[in-house]
């Protein structure tokens, strides 16, 4: 489990969160949805211990990144708003390099890069440096290295933007059974559908804060709407959708 607990932060003086709180359970696909600065990639690097937060405390299981980040990164795999792609280095290498810094050696290292090789399709990759990689092949050979020490939390932010349909429905396909093998997966997202599609649980932030949580169909229920672009664009920005005029009567 991740458990945010009060979490503050401030950048110049300009709160970005505030006493943020949430959990995300085990073996299931909890989405984060908030407008541009909700505060949603502040918290996930939070999260990640990429940042400090002011006060509040973070659990990823039983280790707070803030004092233990070492203990995080062994139990976490996060894909980033940046690739982070190491352009000298073919996939192979560049996977080699990330296994063995999260200690694995051995039969254990090509057992892990074999894994991920075949899980992520990567054949066509495995011996090409990353260099001059399109979008979709980067966010995939990314994804490969948040999995390769096989982390019980995964951690996403965007994590379809730039992909095609075939990487789309890759990333789909890997997300559902990481769930299934017990995952933890916190993921942000504007695409809707995928959002609606992949959760368990919708957590929509607004100006730092939690302001709408629970199931696509539960968020649809509270705020009345029909669709969860509707319910999000309720929440997030207190506008309520427009109903659509009966025939024969004035618009």
């Amino acid at each position: 489990m991740i458990r945010v607990e009060k979490i503050c932060k401030s950048f110049e003086g300009q709160p970005v969160l505030r006493d943020l709180s949430f959990d995300v359970p085990d073996g299931r696909i909890t989405a984060l949805l908030g407008a541009n600065g909700a505060g949603k990639t502040s918290c996930l690097r939070i999260v990640c211990g990429l940042l400090q937060a002011d006060s509040g405390r973070v659990l990823v299981g039983d280790a707070n990144p803030s004092t233990d980040p070492m203990a995080v990164r062994r139990q976490l795999g996060v894909v980033g708003d940046r690739e982070g792609l190491y352009e000298r280095l073919t996939v192979r290498e560049y996977l080699s390099v990330f296994a063995e810094m999260q200690g694995l050696s051995g039969a254990a290292l090509q057992e892990a890069l074999q894994a991920v090789r075949d899980e992520l399709e990567l054949d066509a990759l495995w011996n090409r440096r990353t260099k001059g990689f399109s979008q979709g092949e980067r966010m995939k050979v990314s994804l490969a290295r948040a999995l390769v020490h096989r982390p019980q939390h995964l951690i996403l932010d965007e994590p379809t933007r730039g992909l095609d349909v075939l990487a789309v429905r890759l990333l789909r396909k890997t997300l559902l059974r990481l769930r299934a093998a017990g995952t933890t997966i916190l993921f942000s997202s504007h695409v809707m559908p995928e959002v609606a599609e992949l959760s368990d649980r919708v957590l929509v932030m607004a100006a730092g804060q939690i302001v709408g949580a629970g199931t696509p169909g539960e968020l649809a229920a509270e705020t009345g709407c029909s669709s969860l672009e509707d319910s999000f664009v309720a929440l997030a920005y207190g506008q309520r959708p427009v109903a659509a005029p009966v025939e024969g009567e004035p618009a």
